[in-house]
């Protein structure tokens, strides 16, 4: 089945017909910028003259346009004097329409074979696969390959509508970013993007995912490291996406404690492995801060700058390309399309030095934009990019009702990557009363449903039951907008779950929240927190869920961990002994237990934190709390539920802590690494890759180190492992991603504003 073209802009078509008959005659062509009756989109000098070739994007129009569209450009293209003048076109021609067409070229076209239509387009893409491959857009635009991609997202994205992923895709504007964004995966399985906001990290990101997706890969979207490290297996071809790791964490060592290690031996495990790919975005400051406060990411031996590829410096040509693509996929009204270029704005836009993906996206969305009067559109559009602020503040505060503020302030709180609406119905039905009190608002059954109802596409998107911001912008401006202490007290006060208290306690906690905030406001704020902190001895960790025959465990609150550290800061912001309470009672009985994988290493932290009074300051009863956990501590490193990974990680946490946690600790410790050799057989009868070896070899000779072990007991431990390597099944490894060539390949020329203007022309109703 061959393509329609519809995907492709003007300008896409261009490239693909240059790249497309350049191979199929053996020349290059030369790239020229559109302009009105130029009849010139490619030229190839030889000594036997000019071959000129002509690209026009008609697979929506009939025969009859394109043949007047060729009378009118008739002086221009026997002005060119061609050697040879060849037409690419994507209009349907019957053989008549195409002996009417080329009447209307004239003596420049010296045989209608030089008329190249859809047909022979798409048998020169069957004749040269790498070109198809290498025209992103064209390629991804295949309805068999978006339906592979549409099958491999489900399962990650929630059931991921195939028009959505179509849409993406035609206004990606390509450029080098992906050619070096596949490069560099390849080479290192790991991709790192980053960049300031909006600048598209996470389209760049997605478009390489796509292009995985389209050969079968499996993704795997994950949302915390230990989702990776749960996940990967290697006997598939898996690519690992997460978007925006870092996220909006305080960047302090305690913070970064918590994923900095994880990321790195993932990164390490990922490397490992044949058939693993990972790609992670993250704003480009925080990633920055977060490497000075990071042993694990400034380790010259990881060297994690050699897979990292910072987006967000375009060239001129590609800004307009960005502009182009969403004015004509957007749904932009045309009214206000011909408004936009007829007031000369263009240059003034993609100049601008607040020029951004994300801007141009809300300001070119047809819904979003259709009540702006044309003439007043373009005026609008320069005054977004001067103060983007006002993109979303004059809508949230007179656009939607009040039912409709309190539920983005909800999902304000809510899990980075979305939330069920099951949840947010409870989050929103709380933190809607609270909000309502306060401020006198009335109430009714149906507030929450009439605000999803008005909000999604607006505000938010729903892809199957999750909810989501439609705009990472959006959550930008509700940040800003939640700096008052009275809101946050009263998002304090509707805490229903641990996870919602310690993102509301996050905010508080954020920079800019405390450079406008008082102690006694904050003191305020936390005092609202008693009603959540009951809970913090009941509230689950996690919770089953039926898979199969059996049942996976889900993370479902925060741990048992994060929960003291929380009371603790809670304590030590209001003074209120209630806090140090509920610490004691959680410290003797965590909920559900002590848990190797989620507790592990933060156990000893906060032993060594609540020992240690620089660190929480004056905690009444700080070292009673600090030796119940120890116990704890101790009773989970003897018992038989860690494994390899588990003691490396708890092995990290004593050497930070050294100081501050006792010697019995450090001895079982021991007791635990002694018997993981011991027991090693127990141990690899389960493992099925040949780096899952690697790296419990690497965790024996971690702990060996750390326990005094014998060279021989290593050795040995070492053999048997080698030994279950040999038992696997090695499975042959899946083809590396192709690299293709040029997405986007860059003019020779400077890109000037004439070129500016020519490129828009045909979106120009005055110029057809």
């Amino acid at each position: 089945m061959g393509y329609d073209f519809k995907n492709l802009s003007d300008p896409d078509f261009e490239d693909l017909a240059r790249d497309l008959l350049g191979r199929e005659l053996g020349v290059r062509f030369e790239a020229f910028t559109q302009g009105k009756d130029s009849g010139l989109d490619g030229r190839h000098s030889s000594a036997i003259g000019q071959i000129i070739l002509q690209a026009k994007h008609y697979a929506d129009s009939p025969p009859s346009a394109l043949v007047r569209t060729m009378k009118r450009e008739r002086s221009a293209i026997d002005r060119l004097n061609a050697g040879r003048y060849i037409l690419a076109t994507t209009c349907r021609l019957t053989p008549i329409a195409k002996a009417k067409v080329a009447s209307a070229i004239g003596p420049s076209l010296k045989t209608e074979d030089d008329i190249v239509g859809p047909d022979d387009l798409n048998g020169l893409l069957r004749k040269y696969p790498d070109v198809e491959k290498s025209h992103l857009k064209l390629w991804l635009s295949s309805s068999a390959v978006l339906q592979r991609i549409l099958n491999a997202a489900s399962h990650s994205y929630n059931a991921m509508a195939l028009e959505e992923i179509a849409d993406r895709v035609r206004i990606y504007a390509p450029n080098p970013s992906f050619d070096l964004a596949r490069k560099m995966l390849d080479d290192h399985h790991l991709l790192i993007v980053a960049g300031p906001p909006g600048v598209g990290k996470t389209t760049l990101a997605e478009m390489v995912v796509y292009a995985h997706l389209a050969e079968d890969w499996e993704l795997v979207a994950i949302r915390s490291l230990e989702d990776g490290l749960a996940s990967i297996n290697d006997g598939r071809r898996q690519i690992f996406y997460f978007d925006d790791f870092l996220g909006r964490v305080a960047l302090d060592k305690h913070a970064l404690g918590k994923m900095d290690s994880d990321l790195a031996r993932f990164i390490k495990r990922v490397k490992r492995s044949p058939h693993a790919r990972f790609v992670l975005t993250t704003r480009a400051p925080i990633f920055e801060e977060a490497k000075r406060h990071s042993e694990y990411l400034a380790d010259p031996q990881l060297d994690i700058s050699k897979y990292l590829l910072d987006v967000g410096v375009y060239t001129r040509r590609i800004k307009a390309r960005i502009l182009y693509n969403h004015l004509v996929a957007a749904g932009t009204p045309q009214t206000h399309v011909d408004a936009l270029i007829e007031s000369k704005k263009l240059p003034k836009i993609i100049d601008h030095k607040n020029y951004n993906p994300r801007l141009v996206a809300l300001m070119t969305e047809g819904s979003r934009i259709s009540s702006y009067v044309p003439s007043e559109y373009p005026d609008r559009f320069v005054a977004a990019l001067d103060n983007p602020k006002d993109l979303w503040d004059l809508p949230f505060r007179k656009h939607i009702p009040k039912t409709c503020q309190n539920l983005l302030m909800t999902l304000f709180f809510s899990p980075e990557f979305g939330v069920s609406i099951e949840n947010l119905r409870e989050a929103y039905q709380s933190f809607h009363i609270e909000l309502c009190k306060h401020y006198g608002c009335p109430l009714d059954p149906k507030d929450f449903e009439d605000a999803l109802e008005i909000l999604e596409g607006g505000f938010i998107k729903i892809r199957g039951t999750e909810v989501s911001f439609v705009n990472p912008s959006v959550k930008d401006y509700l940040s800003a907008y939640l700096e008052d202490p009275t809101l946050l007290g009263l998002a304090a006060s509707a805490a229903r779950r641990t996870d919602w208290a310690m993102k509301v306690w996050q905010h508080v906690r954020s920079d800019q929240v405390r450079r406008r905030t008082t102690a006694s406001e904050i003191a305020t704020i936390v005092m609202n927190f008693r009603k959540i902190s009951d809970g913090f001895l009941t509230l689950p960790v996690h919770r089953r869920v039926p898979s199969g025959p059996s049942y996976s465990i889900v993370v479902d609150g925060i741990s048992n961990t994060d929960r003291i550290e929380l009371l603790a800061h809670w304590y030590l912001s209001s003074g209120d002994p209630v806090f140090i309470e509920i610490m004691k009672k959680l410290a003797a009985d965590p909920v559900d237990g002590w848990d190797g994988w989620r507790d592990g290493g933060d156990l000893i932290a906060v032993v060594a934190k609540l020992r240690n009074g620089a660190y929480f300051g004056s905690i009444p009863g700080a070292n009673d709390i600090a030796q119940t956990i120890e116990e704890g501590l101790i009773e989970l490193i003897l018992g038989y539920s860690l494994n390899s990974e588990d003691l490396v990680r708890l092995l990290d946490a004593e050497e930070e802590w050294t100081n501050e946690v006792s010697d019995e600790v450090s001895s079982a410790l021991l007791k635990a690494i002694h018997r993981e050799f011991r027991d090693v057989e127990d141990a690899v009868r389960n493992i099925d890759s040949d780096s899952h070896i690697d790296e419990h070899v690497e965790s024996l000779t971690r702990m060996a180190k750390r326990a005094s072990v014998s060279d021989k007991t290593l050795q040995d431990a070492i053999d048997v492992a080698e030994a279950r390597r040999a038992q696997i099944y090695e499975r042959p490894e899946g083809p590396s991603s192709s690299s293709g060539r040029g997405f986007g390949r860059e003019m020779q020329e400077s890109f000037d504003d004439s070129a500016l203007n020519n490129l828009f022309a045909p979106l120009w109703r005055g110029q057809r």
